[in-house]
C-alpha cells in the first residue's frame, strides 16, 4: 500500500491558494476580505457535505420498500441528525462574520458586484433536494433572470436547479413512504373498530379538547378537509392521517423511529430559519437599508426585504409542524384493536 501525504491526501495546495482577494486587483488592502471569502468558501464545502447526506436518505427512501428493521431509517436519521448539526454549525460562523464592522465590509464590498450569494448553486440544490418547488420560492421571477450580470444565475446553474427539483425530492418520498403505512388499513382493525370509526372519534376527542376561545365550527370544517378531502399543501390525507398517527402513538416501539424522522424534518426546517434569520440580522448590520450586491430585483428591494420573505416562506416541512394543532391530550388517545397493539409493540 502507498504512502500518502497529509498534504497531498488534502489537496491543501489547491485549497489553501484558492483565496484571491478581488480588493487586491484594485490596489486596495482590504484585511477582513481574507475573512468573507474563507467563510463563503467554508459554507460550500459544507453545503457539499449536505448534499452528499441528502442524496444517500432520498437513496434510501426511493426504495420500493424501505425496512424499518433493516436499519434504514435508522441510517436516514443519523445522516438528517448530521445535516441539522451542520446548519448549527454554519449558523455560529455567521458570529465569526460579524467581528468584520460595516466600514471593513465597505472596503471592498463594491469590488464585489454583481456576485451574491444568492447565486450559491449549491444551497438553491439543498432546498429543491428537501422539496422547495421554483413556484412557492420568494422572489420566483427574480430566480428567472439568467444573467449573471444582474444577479441571477447563468442559464447552465439555472437548468441545473431545476433538473433536482424534478428528481424525487425528500418531500416527496417521505409522501409515498408515509401513504405506503399499513397501520391504518381494515387488516389491523376489527369491525366494531374500522379506521373510519376511529378518526371520527379521534375527531370528536379533538374537538372535546379545545377551549372556549377556540372556534369549534372551523376546527371541524379544517379537520374534515385536512384529512378527508384535500390535504395540507403537498401532503394528501392519507399521508397526513398517517404523520398525526405516528404522534399520536409515538410511544409505541415501532414508531419511535418513524417519529424521529419527523422531528428531524422539522430540526431541519427550524435550524434553516435560524440560519436565515441570524444571517438577515447581520446583513441588516453590515448594509442597512441599501441593496445587495446582486441587485435583488428590478424594482430595487434592499437585500433585507428578500431575506425576510425567504424566512417566511421557504419552510419545507411546515405541514409536519400545523399538525401540532390536531394533537390531544396522551391520556385521551382513544383505544387500537388488540391485534394492532401487538404489531406496534414487535409482539407475536
Amino acid at each position: 500500500m502507498p504512502n500518502i501525504y497529509y498534504n497531498d491526501y488534502l489537496h491543501l495546495d489547491k485549497i489553501l491558494g484558492s483565496q484571491t482577494p478581488e480588493s487586491e486587483k484594485h490596489g486596495v488592502k482590504a484585511h477582513d476580505e481574507m475573512l468573507f471569502i474563507i467563510i463563503h468558501q467554508t459554507y460550500e464545502l459544507w453545503f457539499k457535505q449536505v448534499v452528499y447526506e441528502l442524496d444517500s436518505v432520498l437513496e434510501i427512501l426511493n426504495k420500493e420498500s424501505v425496512n424499518d428493521d433493516s436499519g434504514d431509517l435508522g441510517t436516514v436519521i443519523r445522516r438528517l441528525d448530521r445535516v441539522v448539526e451542520i446548519w448549527k454549525l454554519l449558523t455560529q460562523q455567521i458570529s465569526v462574520l460579524e467581528t468584520m464592522t460595516s466600514q471593513d465590509f465597505l472596503e471592498f464590498r463594491n469590488f464585489l458586484t454583481p456576485a451574491s450569494g444568492f447565486q450559491s448553486v449549491q444551497f438553491k440544490i439543498i432546498e429543491a433536494k428537501l422539496g422547495l418547488e421554483m413556484h412557492n420560492r420568494y422572489g420566483g421571477e427574480y430566480y428567472k433572470r439568467q444573467n449573471p450580470n444582474e444577479g441571477g444565475f447563468d442559464s447552465k446553474d439555472y437548468q441545473t436547479i431545476g433538473e433536482v427539483e424534478k428528481s424525487p425530492t425528500l418531500k416527496t418520498l417521505l409522501i409515498q413512504w408515509l401513504e405506503r403505512m399499513p397501520f391504518l388499513v381494515q387488516n389491523y382493525w376489527t369491525e366494531d373498530n374500522t379506521p373510519e370509526k376511529f378518526w371520527e372519534n379521534y375527531k370528536q376527542l379533538f374537538l372535546n379538547s379545545l377551549n372556549e376561545k377556540e372556534d369549534k365550527e372551523s376546527r371541524r370544517a379544517e379537520f374534515e378537509a385536512i384529512f378527508s378531502h384535500q390535504g395540507i399543501g403537498s401532503f394528501s390525507p392519507q399521508a397526513l392521517r398517517a404523520i398525526l398517527f405516528i404522534m399520536l402513538y409515538r410511544d409505541f416501539p415501532r414508531f419511535h423511529l418513524p417519529y424521529q424522522l419527523l422531528i428531524r424534518l422539522q430540526d431541519i426546517d427550524e435550524t434553516i430559519a435560524v440560519f436565515r434569520y441570524k444571517h438577515l440580522m447581520m446583513v441588516s448590520r453590515m448594509i442597512g437599508m441599501r441593496v445587495g450586491t446582486g441587485g435583488i430585483n428590478k424594482q430595487g428591494k434592499n437585500q433585507e426585504g428578500y431575506l425576510e420573505g425567504a424566512l417566511r416562506q421557504h419552510r419545507v416541512f411546515r405541514e409536519i409542524s400545523e399538525l401540532s394543532t390536531f394533537l390531544i391530550e396522551r391520556r385521551n388517545l382513544p383505544p387500537v384493536p388488540v391485534s394492532l397493539i401487538k404489531e406496534l409493540g414487535f409482539t407475536s
